[in-house]
């Protein structure tokens, strides 16, 4: 894909161990590796606290007949990478997926959520 400086939203394109999938739409990801909470007390604000926190990438893919889509409840140690319209690679290493695999049989859609301890953003 080649990168235009004006396009940043639209085309991507996901990968799940180098397998290339169908990719509906959907794609979100957070590259965020901890998470804060502010502490109120009745008296002021104390501070905050922190937190470890899964990066994740997430999906709605296509099931079509060549997908295994059972085989995304067994993944514990898969390498998820998508390319973005804005240039953009998203890795997300040693990821395993949570949460069930809902497939929607109207539209033939799985939605599927990978978590890990570091999900990497690759600029162009």
């Amino acid at each position: 894909m080649s990168v235009d400086p004006n396009r940043i939203a639209g085309i991507a394109y996901i990968a799940v161990d180098g397998v290339n999938q169908m990719l509906v739409g959907e794609f979100t990801y957070n590259l965020s590796n901890v998470t804060r909470e502010t502490m109120i007390g009745q008296d002021a604000v104390h501070g905050y606290a922190e937190r470890p926190f899964a990066g994740f990438i997430a999906c709605k893919l296509r099931d079509n007949q060549s997908l295994d889509a059972a085989s995304f409840n067994a993944m514990k140690n898969v390498t998820v990478t998508a390319q973005l319209a804005n240039g953009k690679t998203i890795v997300g290493r040693n990821m395993w997926t949570v949460e069930t695999q809902e497939i929607d049989t109207s539209d033939a859609a799985i939605t599927v959520r990978w978590e890990s301890r570091t999900v990497e953003e690759v600029l162009p």
